[in-house]
């Protein structure tokens, strides 16, 4: 009984691993499996069939007694990262002269800084600023010339661009000149370091896009489509025209498609809500969600239309980094929308993995086959085989019921 109870929960196991598998719908099998610690990188064409947040992906491996294991994985997202520290400084003094207004400030700290923001009472303002940088305040050095700052507020508009940007500079004074004829009032400013750790992008590629012009909203509307669904992070625009202009874009992703009488009706849903000006660089950054049709609305108000020359989408790069304990042929599997993201302890211990992993490659997408479910309505579809059934179960109950009455009889005698 002990040897066939053991037999049983291995046989068990070794169907409930394989009944793992069957829970997702692809596989791929993983290529140069060769280290305990290795990567992969996640193609675009696997995300149209994950989960939105890829809790659904697994790899799990067959050794070559047929058991099924499962190898711990963690998802590293390579997005930006940003350090930002506020720098103590003092404000000296402001003075004019016939050339504008000045504004002086002392950093005690030793600290580079690359950033000031500056808020004005002024709300409509279109100013010229010089930075100069000292550490005696005799000879000043230029770091910024003829840099553009501004402010619009009116019914429709409230844009403000005030900060400075500017390569890391260590200067005991700084010195703000704005070119003004009016008083600039000075409410507030602040002076950080800023470190940025840039991510790594890969270009989505586009299928088709087109620009045409709602003239009744006086909108231009840009739709793409990308050749497969991929998580976006960021998309750049490049405008022709060398005019200022300032204009509101919202951006969308097609959510779900709906069929009725009179056809299919697409809804969008907004992913961000951003301004395309002729100051910056006009690239629209926002949380990663994974579409593949887009449409921006450029709301061009009473102005005539931006000339667009291109559009280019990107999103950061995901990748597992994979423990692999034992040998076997490991699969990579997804698409399962019950599945809950997986508790590994390899998450708790991340200072423990190496630094430098080398990277294994994927075999063509299978699809996993499912276990086929015998139907059990054939079986009750015949009265007469149903009633021999519940016959020899009747026996069986009665012939293990007296058996059970006549030991119990000689137990009392």
């Amino acid at each position: 009984m002990k040897i066939n109870f053991v037999a049983f929960l291995l046989l068990l196991s070794f169907c409930y691993g394989h009944a793992q598998m069957e829970e997702y719908s692809y596989k791929r099998e993983i290529l140069g499996v060769t280290e305990q610690w290795q990567k992969i990188t996640l193609s675009d064409d696997i995300f149209g069939k994950v989960s939105n947040d890829l809790s659904d992906i697994r790899i799990f491996g067959i050794r070559d007694n047929g058991d099924t294991l499962e190898a711990p994985y963690i998802l590293n997202v390579l997005s930006s990262k940003l350090y930002k520290q506020e720098i103590a400084f003092n404000t000296l003094n402001a003075s004019h002269n016939k050339n504008g207004y000045f504004f002086t400030f002392e950093v005690p700290s030793e600290e580079a800084i690359n950033q000031m923001n500056l808020q004005f009472e002024q709300q409509n303002f279109d100013w010229s600023v010089q930075l100069q940088g000292s550490q005696n305040q005799q000879e000043w050095f230029t770091i910024l010339n003829e840099y553009r700052i501004l402010s619009i507020k009116n019914q429709s508009t409230d844009f403000q661009f005030t900060r400075l940007t500017f390569p890391s500079s260590k200067f005991r004074f700084f010195r703000i000149h704005i070119n003004s004829k009016k008083k600039p009032d000075l409410n507030y400013a602040s002076i950080t370091a800023h470190q940025i750790t840039d991510g790594e992008l890969r270009d989505c590629p586009i299928k088709s896009s087109t620009i045409s012009e709602n003239k009744a909203v006086k909108q231009t509307e840009i739709d793409v489509e990308l050749e497969w669904p991929v998580p976006v992070s960021l998309i750049k625009i490049k405008v022709d025209n060398t005019f200022d202009y300032y204009r509101p874009v919202t951006v969308k992703y097609l959510s779900d498609s709906v069929k009725t009488e009179q056809g299919w009706i697409s809804n969008y849903r907004t992913i961000t809500s951003d301004i395309l000006h002729s100051l910056g660089k006009n690239e629209l950054s926002m949380n990663s969600q994974t579409v593949q049709k887009l449409k921006l609305l450029v709301h061009n108000q009473d102005n005539r239309p931006l000339s667009i020359n291109s559009i280019q989408v990107q999103g950061f790069i995901h990748e597992l980094k994979i423990r692999f304990d034992e040998p076997a042929t490991y699969y990579l599997t997804y698409g399962n929308n019950k599945a809950t993201y997986p508790n590994y302890d390899i998450n708790r211990f991340t200072s423990n993995i190496p630094e430098t992993i080398t990277a294994v490659q994927l075999g063509i997408e299978q699809s996993i086959k499912k276990a086929k479910v015998k139907s059990t309505e054939a079986l009750f579809e015949n009265q007469i085989l149903l009633w021999i059934i519940i016959s020899v179960l009747v026996l069986l109950l009665g012939w293990f019921s007296i058996g059970m009455i006549m030991r119990k009889t000689g137990e009392d005698m």
